[in-house]
């Protein structure tokens, strides 16, 4: 495992912003990726954090592939319901308006839906989940993505890694975050796992003969990842079924691309990924301190379960990420080497030094 340095979350935000401003980004729609990409760091999901900071947004600024200004349009509304353009935007900008307006709309009606269409990459599904939850709401946060998940039975990818987010709030407990790719893994973990150099355990993914593979390099290169659950003795249709479900949530349902069809970054053209979001006023059906009483039990009873041999905890979703969160606000966030150099290497090409200090190294696993 590479060296891991510590930086504080504040100034990795301020840096993020900077970064982006260099490409026209708008103040307002730069603190929003800041946010975004570090609370993915913050939160322990790397692989959608910094790391993705040139090599996915700010490089395809860079080339144009992407508009800086990411205008979003009505295109069809209802008290309950919208569905947006996103204007080919930065995927975390668009997601977060559409987010917020549905949340707007579920303050009035006690529940409500937005799709988008023509977005791209919009981060850790999570975020917007858990955007809905200060108002005492469930929510709900989906989207595909460029093929990347063979079928079950298939060898070539055509499914994203089409990600699942909810979140409930809880009263002294933390909320539920199910925050998920119905792959067995994100296509960023291979890449964080390829740029350590380090192999993948096998079951990840499909080399392009459909063979299984340990090297990042044949997932990378032609091949696919699996869906959840792996080959089909280990029951890998429930996953492929989860991915085929949200590409028509939000790929079918807003008009976006789908499948096959939805454009990889690095090509020319718009990508036209696709979202959907709900969010759910909990005190549409009971009170919501009720509500979050009965969640505090329920997560109690699950924690207070019999454990297996060697195991003193059970978790519940979002649990890990939680307390992950608190050991940053104490000892920084880790940054992996490699992340650290390639910032410092185009930091110093497009004018934006990454001249930040690092607070102390990480010692810990992964």
């Amino acid at each position: 495992m590479p060296r891991r340095y510590l930086f504080e979350a504040s100034d990795l935000r301020i840096y993020t912003q900077r970064f982006l401003m260099r490409f026209n980004v708008s103040e307002e729609d730069a603190r929003v990726m800041a946010d975004v990409l570090i609370s993915a760091d913050v939160r322990g999901v790397d692989s959608h954090g910094i790391i993705r900071l040139h090599s996915y947004y700010g490089d395809r600024l860079q080339q144009g592939l992407v508009n800086a200004a990411s205008v979003v349009s009505v295109v069809h509304e209802t008290p309950i319901s919208a569905s947006l353009d996103g204007g080919n935007g930065l995927g975390p900008v668009v997601a977060h308006k559409a987010m917020a307006r549905c949340i707007a709309k579920a303050r009035d009606s006690g529940i409500a839906a937005v799709t988008v269409r023509n977005s791209n990459h919009y981060g850790i599904a999570g975020y917007y989940a858990m955007m809905a939850l200060p108002h005492d709401m469930i929510g709900v946060s989906l989207t595909n993505s460029q093929p990347l998940v063979a079928p079950t039975y298939g060898r070539t990818a055509m499914l994203g890694t089409n990600p699942i987010a909810v979140a409930v709030p809880a009263g002294t407990e933390h909320p539920y975050v199910l925050d998920m790719a119905t792959s067995i893994v994100p296509i960023g973990r291979v890449t964080v796992y390829h740029e350590s150099g380090e192999t993948i355990p096998v079951g990840w993914g499909m080399d392009k003969d459909g063979n299984l593979t340990e090297f990042p390099d044949a997932v990378l290169d032609g091949g696919a990842l699996l869906p959840l659950g792996g080959n089909d003795i280990m029951r890998g249709y429930k996953g492929y079924g989860l991915a085929l479900l949200v590409d028509i949530l939000s790929g079918v349902l807003p008009g976006a691309a789908f499948s096959t069809g939805v454009g990889h970054p690095n090509n020319p053209g718009q990508a036209d990924v696709g979202h959907f979001f709900m969010a759910l006023k909990v005190d549409l059906f009971r009170p919501a301190e009720e509500f979050k009483a009965d969640m505090d039990e329920l997560i109690q009873r699950i924690k207070g379960g019999a454990k297996t041999p060697g195991h003193d905890r059970i978790y519940i979703h979002g649990e890990k990420e939680f307390s992950h969160a608190e050991r940053c606000a104490t000892n920084g966030v880790p940054v992996i080497a490699p992340v650290v150099d390639a910032l410092k290497a185009v930091g110093e090409q497009i004018g934006v030094p990454f001249d930040l200090t690092p607070i102390g190294e990480d010692s810990a696993e992964g």
